[in-house]
């Protein structure tokens, strides 16, 4: 069994935006700069877009956060993003999501600008995904295909489960694996909360991406011999092993799953890190016009 370390690629995949960077501005370009707005004072938000706002700092990125208490309306927001997606010194623009329950969330995100939405979740940007047009990809499933790269596993007329079906992870995952090209060329089957029988698909799986948000809900009997299992869940529980209280779980049964896999991703430090590196790209893709001019 090999452990995918998401820290160390991240960590890779970091030095490597940096000195893209300085390359790109000693050639005439302009730094890469990405904007964050975060509504309300929910916790994970918080961090998570902390994190980013770090993660720009390490590889030179200018960064710009607003913030706003969680009454504010949906037009002012939707006002904030057309102003962010005029600013031409601005390159990616992210909402934090989840929104307030009056804020619509898919009119968050067909505002920002296709060619400014470095989280991938625009109608452009996923039907282009569809029909496997150069992309801004989402984060989450650009930094497994990532991981996959760099651990050399084979993907070619492997069978891939995927275990849900979100737009964020799910279904960008189940087109990515099935494109032709690698990492992809699987042979996929999205499984879900109406799929019957998930322990026997599962067990024929080479390759499992769980992403249900279940805690431990993969367990040793649905794992073959010899796959790969890569794990998004994250969810934090309690715990009486830490000094907190709380622990990071994913939506595999680590300890009994590992055994059996060639190649397995922890939580946390394995899919988690890669998707905020996979965001990073994303903003020097934006910036250096690769995608969009």
């Amino acid at each position: 069994m090999q452990l995918i370390d998401g820290n160390k690629i991240s960590a890779e995949i970091k030095l490597e935006i940096a000195k893209e960077v300085e390359e790109f501005k000693a050639n005439g370009g302009k730094t890469p700069h990405l904007a964050a707005i975060l509504v309300g004072n929910d916790g994970a938000s918080e961090t998570y877009v902390s994190n980013k706002v770090k993660d720009c700092e390490q590889v030179g990125f200018l960064s710009t956060l607003v913030r706003y208490e969680d009454t504010i309306t949906e037009k002012e927001l939707l006002d904030k993003i057309v102003e962010i997606n005029n600013d031409g010194d601005i390159d990616g623009l992210i909402v934090q999501l989840p929104l307030p329950k009056h804020i619509s969330e898919q009119k968050v995100i067909e505002t920002i600008h296709f060619k400014k939405d470095v989280d991938g979740f625009h109608p452009v940007n996923m039907g282009r995904l569809v029909l496997s047009l150069p992309s801004f990809i989402p984060a989450t499933p650009f930094g497994i295909t990532e991981l996959i790269k760099r651990y050399h596993i084979e993907t070619e007329g492997r069978n891939c489960v995927i275990l849900g079906r979100s737009n964020i992870v799910g279904t960008p995952m189940n087109l990515l694996m099935s494109r032709k090209a690698y990492p992809g060329n699987c042979t996929v089957t999205v499984c879900h909360s109406k799929t019957k029988n998930i322990r026997e698909i599962c067990r024929n799986a080479d390759i499992i991406i769980a992403a249900m948000g279940s805690v431990e809900f993969v367990t040793a009997d649905m794992v073959k011999e010899g796959a790969v299992v890569i794990d998004v869940g994250i969810t934090r529980i309690k715990s009486d092993k830490t000094k907190s209280g709380w622990k990071l779980t994913g939506d595999v049964k680590f300890d009994e799953v590992a055994p059996r896999c060639s190649f397995i991703t922890p939580v946390p430090g394995g899919v988690g890190p890669m998707t905020r590196a996979a965001l990073l790209k994303n903003t020097l893709m934006a910036a250096g016009k690769e995608i969009y001019l």
